[in-house]
């Protein structure tokens, strides 16, 4: 069952959750003895015309927390002499509004990239404050940050399949609870980790945005999914899944409910996508067989990650949902994106001219390299256990590489 939690609110009004493993007693919450300080008003959002994108302008984040020390960290549990973002002595996990959020506090809907547009060429001739006016508009949404654990030290992968799946119920959570907001158009969760990836906190945590528009990247996979469906009647990722599973030499596991694999056209030195075989469009469409086994999947694929060089490697794991409101939900499908830009154990590729100017990657391994040595990765005995313990319901890394098409159903 999902795991249960609890709500409180934290001395400036912002709303905390605290979600528990499994048979684990609830936390303690106290007040927060904090100064009730008033929170910052929403940023702005400005239309950039000549690529039909909002940009979220947020200047009360250039003050926000980096990288203190363990002793000041934010996410850590409080204490009678140091008050921190959660008030409690300990906790599994924990959910609450960012203090120097990107978008919000405020909700409400934003203009359509069509209607702006229109606007603009009515107003170009008018003078440059009502062009900019036109052009702006209030950075309504919310951002929540998820702590993973009250340890300060660790990662997602060496969570255990208790912690993970406590976690995967609080996406789950946050992402119907959000998508229920008004003004809302899409939820997106993530973890950003090290601070090559530029890790603002190194306790382990992960973050949701709750955008008041669709983002850029998913108009446009969400728009090649609609049209791939009109013309053949199947999801897109579908096919891609179906593709993946045959040809296997770019799998890395296989589960009876889970692919993970390195995409055929991958950008980044290393990159896997966690891909779900029953069609949903979002983490809260999961059942409670598929959230315990990716409770296991997951994780086992960050270690793998992790064992390719003797030190940790700095990733973005990203969830992509459907929007809110997608035209055709037959369209999307559910996957979590995990990318790095570890090319060698010193090296981390930089988006330079051709990728960041023009959007055009050049990718300096091949998928199928990739995929090889993530297989060949010897799990450590903790992720070996999780293993063990699905062992009913999982394909081993190596089986996955050589399944038959019997196998893999």
């Amino acid at each position: 069952m999902p795991a249960s939690h609890q709500r409180a609110n934290l001395s400036d009004g912002r709303e905390i959750l605290f979600y528990q493993d499994h048979d684990s007693p609830a936390p303690l919450i106290a007040a927060d003895p904090r100064p009730n300080d008033s929170r910052p008003d929403s940023g702005t959002l400005r239309f950039d015309v000549l690529t039909g994108e909002w940009v979220a302008v947020a200047t009360h984040r250039q003050t926000r927390t980096h990288l203190p020390a363990a002793a000041e960290c934010p996410l850590c549990p409080s204490t009678p002499d140091r008050p921190t973002e959660i008030p409690a002595a300990d906790f599994d996990v924990a959910v609450f509004e960012n203090r120097f959020p990107s978008l919000g506090p405020g909700l409400g809907d934003v203009p359509s990239s069509r209607a702006v547009d229109t606007t603009f060429a009515e107003a170009a001739a008018d003078s440059a404050d009502t062009v900019t006016s036109a052009l702006s508009g209030p950075g309504y949404g919310r951002c929540e940050v998820v702590v993973f654990s009250s340890e300060h030290t660790g990662s997602f992968g060496g969570l255990g399949t208790a912690r993970a799946r406590t976690v995967i119920d609080a996406w789950a959570n946050r992402t119907a609870e959000l998508s229920a907001l008004p003004g809302i158009e899409q939820v997106f969760m993530f973890e950003n980790r090290g601070e090559e990836i530029g890790v603002t906190m190194n306790h382990p945590h992960g973050q949701i945005y709750a955008y008041p528009y669709v983002t850029p990247h998913t108009a446009i996979t969400s728009a090649r999914a609609h049209d791939h469906l009109r013309r053949t009647g199947r999801p897109l990722l579908g096919d891609v899944l179906a593709l993946e599973r045959e040809a296997g030499e770019r799998m890395i596991l296989e589960t009876d409910h889970f692919s993970a694999f390195v995409p055929f056209a991958a950008r980044w030195p290393i990159e896997v996508h966690i891909v779900p075989h029953r069609q949903v469009g979002s983490v809260d469409e999961l059942d409670e067989t598929e959230r315990d086994d990716l409770a296991r999947v997951y994780p086992e694929v960050l270690q793998r990650i992790d064992g390719l060089y003797p030190s940790p490697t700095p990733y973005i794991a990203a969830w992509h949902q459907a929007p809110v409101n997608s035209a055709d939900r037959r369209a999307e499908w559910l996957h979590l994106e995990i990318t790095s830009p570890r090319r060698a154990e010193n090296k981390l590729k930089f988006l330079a001219g051709s990728e960041a100017a023009m959007g055009a990657f050049v990718g300096d391994v091949s998928a199928e390299e990739t995929a090889a040595r993530l297989r060949a990765v010897t799990l450590e005995p903790l992720a070996e256990v999780a293993v063990t313990a699905s062992a009913s319901s999982s394909v081993t890394a190596n089986s996955a590489a050589t399944a038959t098409e019997g196998d893999r159903r």
